[in-house]
């Protein structure tokens, strides 16, 4: 399978253990829960122990659950994972999330309770598309897959939110909506679209061809380059904060 022919750059040759691993999604994975540890390490106290369910929890629910959920819906990334395979993974991932975010909550602050379970609705309504689609929208994934894992990491640690954690939360939802606005064309040029005709003309008169490599490329290595950062970043303040 040829880079241009995969549905993502990060995506395997199809077949066995290679599409669970394509199923993680995993340069987005980290990057998503990388707001996680952010959230975290930005709280007053540091609390290494809750950061570790916290990641734990989030890996089950958006690196498993919700990319399985995604993948049941059409095989978007072109596993040979069977349906029924899938729904097994997402409801147990899920499942396993949830009794993670509650046992935190029983042991620290019972509030941790609203944060599981918005993230048990959000993570259904968003990639089962319910409501009619209404939670499957570029605001929806910025809160979902942004602002809201930092809170998330942020509340467990503080028990509280104060307004570095808000600030915080902007900036995560903005970089998360940077990411689905370099995506989703990527995504259509990668799975949609079957060919493309055409040329720029330059001023000195030139002409290049407009090729499908050539308008992946650009948003693709602005993708990487923001994954890259966001995890440097994550990775920066834990090892600030365990110093």
């Amino acid at each position: 399978m040829s880079a241009e022919a995969r549905p993502a750059f990060y995506a395997l040759a199809p077949g066995g253990w290679r599409d669970y691993v394509t199923l993680l999604h995993p340069p987005y994975t980290l990057w998503h829960l990388s707001y996680v540890a952010i959230g975290a390490s930005l709280a007053p106290e540091w609390h290494p122990g809750r950061l570790a369910a916290a990641l734990a929890a989030f890996f089950l629910a958006v690196g498993i659950g919700a990319h399985a959920l995604d993948e049941l819906n059409g095989h978007p990334l072109e596993t040979r994972i069977p349906g029924r395979a899938l729904g097994a993974v997402a409801a147990v991932s899920i499942a396993g999330a949830v009794a993670i975010g509650i046992a935190g909550a029983v042991d620290h602050d019972l509030w941790l309770l609203v944060f599981v379970a918005g993230g048990a609705f959000i993570v259904c309504a968003y990639n089962l598309e319910l409501a009619g689609g209404r939670f499957h929208n570029d605001f929806w994934f910025a809160a979902a897959w942004g602002s809201f894992p930092l809170l998330t990491g942020y509340f467990a640690a503080a028990e509280r939110i104060r307004w570095e954690a808000v600030l915080a939360a902007a900036f995560a939802g903005l970089s998360s909506y940077a990411q689905r606005a370099l995506s989703t064309p990527v995504r259509r040029l990668r799975r949609r679209v079957v060919a493309i005709s055409g040329s720029l003309e330059l001023e000195d008169g030139t002409r290049e061809p407009i090729t499908r490599e050539a308008m992946i490329a650009g948003n693709e290595a602005a993708l990487r380059a923001l994954a890259a950062a966001i995890v440097a970043l994550a990775v920066a303040l834990v090892v600030l904060r365990a110093a």
